[in-house]
């Protein structure tokens, strides 16, 4: 991680004690910054991530009322910024400690119907049928078939794929606002002192789009990383029904099954792509999950397209993830 001197002493940070946190899949680094003017962390976004995209939004969903760190000082072109600390109450951190898992699930759920009420801000790139087929085959035929097959994709399996997604989320196209397309306990805490939405800080929105609040959604309740208890679903999806009225219920969830179905190839798919590519294995832990999770999104109508792609190229029996060849 770089630790730009300077930058921090300018901002009244340069004589701190830097506390680096645990990585992600990303590369983005964060440290925590103790012995400022205030709680801090510094985010070292070295190319190609750019900070630009978060900055704008955080400054965009702060003024709307959302508990998002704010941005206390920043160097966009070098990739560095100083944000407000939350602290360490993750709701994964809060989970894992034993926490009840109903009222977490159902305070973002709440957290969740804010942002998506939120106005729009301009240059929010789309995440719509297009987008999301380009991301699921850059992971699922890029990576995930020709470890499965022994071959790579071809090009009427590639047009196959298109349709099938294009046909699945045709429906649910006119539905858009913001999505912040990674929202899950890890990038969620806890804010004691607060209440309402402003109760959950939201974390990591740097790739947020325009699509389909169902994406979110399913995200949430259908956890590629962590099993869910089914009470906890159904608490969370009332709870972001109840505080968006207007929402047609079967609508919705239908969106939820065609959106889920996606994410879930998608994501079963990019723990071959970090095992393979990036040398991280740790990730293929969660690939029985995201394959469950994915069988039973094409149970549901809404998702019959993608399931009947599925049948005619995957059989049933590879629907799991390559282990890593031996010699890797």
């Amino acid at each position: 991680m770089r630790y730009p001197e300077p930058f921090l002493a300018a901002h009244g940070y340069g004589a701190t004690t830097r506390q680096p946190l645990p990585a992600d899949a990303s590369l983005r680094r964060y440290a925590r910054l103790v012995g400022g003017p205030r709680p801090a962390l510094l985010m070292d976004a070295p190319p190609p991530e750019d900070v630009r995209p978060f900055a704008r939004l955080a400054r965009h969903l702060h003024q709307a009322g959302l508990s998002v760190p704010e941005i206390l000082a920043a160097d966009e072109a070098a990739g560095f910024l100083i944000v407000e600390d939350f602290g360490e109450a993750t709701h994964a951190a809060l989970l894992d400690a034993g926490t009840d898992p109903i009222p977490l699930y159902t305070e973002a759920a709440e957290a969740l119907a804010a942002l998506h009420a939120a106005p729009v801000p301009p240059g929010l790139p789309v995440w719509d049928a297009a987008a999301m087929a380009k991301a699921t085959a850059a992971t699922f035929l890029d990576w995930w078939w020709p470890a499965a097959f022994g071959a790579p994709a071809a090009p009427a399996v590639r047009e196959g794929l298109d349709t099938a997604l294009a046909t699945m989320l045709a429906p649910f196209a006119a539905a858009r606002g913001i999505v912040h397309r990674d929202y899950f306990p890890a990038n969620l805490m806890r804010l004691e002192r607060r209440s309402g939405p402003r109760r959950t800080g939201i974390l990591d929105f740097q790739d947020a789009g325009l699509g389909h609040p169902a994406y979110d959604v399913i995200s949430l309740v259908e956890d590629a990383r962590r099993d869910v208890p089914a009470a906890a679903r159904r608490a969370a999806v009332a709870a972001y029904l109840t505080a968006r009225p207007g929402l047609d219920r079967g609508d919705f969830l239908g969106a939820m099954a065609a959106c889920g179905a996606q994410r879930h190839l998608r994501v079963a798919a990019l723990w071959v792509r970090l095992a393979r590519r990036d040398a991280k294995p740790g990730y293929l832990i969660h690939g029985k999950r995201c394959w469950a999770l994915l069988e039973r999104s094409l149970s549901q109508p809404a998702a019959a397209p993608l399931r009947e792609f599925l049948d005619a190229h995957v059989p049933h029996d590879l629907r799991r993830n390559p282990a890593l060849p031996e010699a890797e």
